[in-house]
């Protein structure tokens, strides 16, 4: 026979319980869980340098290339100003920059494809994945910097007039925001390709022809037609890197408008993302 009071009390360490509502994102279990967030962070850091010759090198060499390519593309053919700004410094800052953006962007909106067989598996939360991304590519991103610091540096020291000021100190801000719209557009993407697979395909060649809507390659100065500047403009991406070469050169555009108009869409792409990939998380198995 069994106890009554044995019934009624509640001997379980674990209820696991249905969860539909609209609004939840269950970000406590993804605090709870951080210590995983540490070790996909180390996974996608190691894997990057495995059985690579350069390992750490390529960081440096793929930025140096990219800025070269430019100088001559932009710069000596297509006789693009860059503002006054040194031109490997012009082309390297903006280089980085969205290097860090592409790459999160990139590697979250793949998160439900690349992580299936883990998902299928076993349970964690699946907001861990896709924020490790954003993380771990940190690292690349503070190596890509120490090389545009170098040659800030030695340009400084040559006597070439850099002209660094307070609105340097918002690059912390700048990294915050870049992030988070990766993450944020990245949670809508990947979302959309448990349903529609050509996404996967098409979207890598959509943020590649999204660079020459962002002032990477050519300062927004340059851009005269006033329709295109203003469809530039609410590119949330470019105020990002405008703030940071005004900061860094004392040369571009910046306005704090713009800036929290920056801050305004990461909120509210991350928002819908969350909520977009926490509803596709619960059944995407069945249809990846």
């Amino acid at each position: 026979m069994v106890n009554d009071k044995m019934v009624n009390n509640n001997y379980w360490s674990t209820v696991i319980e249905p969860r539909d509502k609209f609004l939840d994102l269950d970000l406590k279990a993804v605090w709870q869980k951080k210590y995983l967030l540490w070790l996909f962070i180390k996974r996608d850091i190691v894997v990057q340098f495995k059985q690579t010759i350069f390992g750490m090198g390529w960081y440096f060499i793929s930025p140096l290339i990219s800025t070269a390519i430019y100088i001559i593309i932009f710069s000596r053919v297509a006789g693009i100003p860059t503002d006054g700004i040194p031109q490997p410094l012009f082309y390297l800052s903006g280089v980085c920059l969205w290097n860090y953006f592409s790459s999160c962007l990139t590697k979250t909106s793949t998160t439900f494809a690349t992580n299936s067989n883990l998902f299928g598996k076993v349970y964690f939360p699946r907001l861990v994945a896709p924020m490790s991304f954003i993380v771990s590519q940190l690292f690349h991103f503070s190596i890509q910097m120490m090389l545009f610091v170098v040659v800030y540096i030695g340009y400084a020291c040559y006597g070439v007039n850099v002209h660094p000021n307070i609105y340097l100190l918002l690059f912390p801000l700048v990294i915050l925001g870049l992030g988070g719209l990766a993450l944020g557009i990245g949670l809508i993407v990947t979302s959309m390709t448990t349903k529609y697979k050509d996404f996967v395909n098409f979207f890598p060649t959509l943020v590649s022809l999204w660079m020459y809507a962002t002032p990477v390659v050519f300062p927004l100065s340059y851009v005269e037609n006033p329709t295109l500047k203003v469809l530039m403009t609410a590119n949330p991406v470019t105020p990002l890197i405008e703030a940071f070469k005004f900061g860094a050169f004392g040369e571009g555009t910046f306005t704090w408008l713009s800036f929290g108009y920056s801050f305004l869409c990461m909120f509210v792409l991350m928002f819908i993302g969350m909520i977009m990939y926490n509803r596709k998380q619960k059944r995407f198995i069945d249809t990846i």
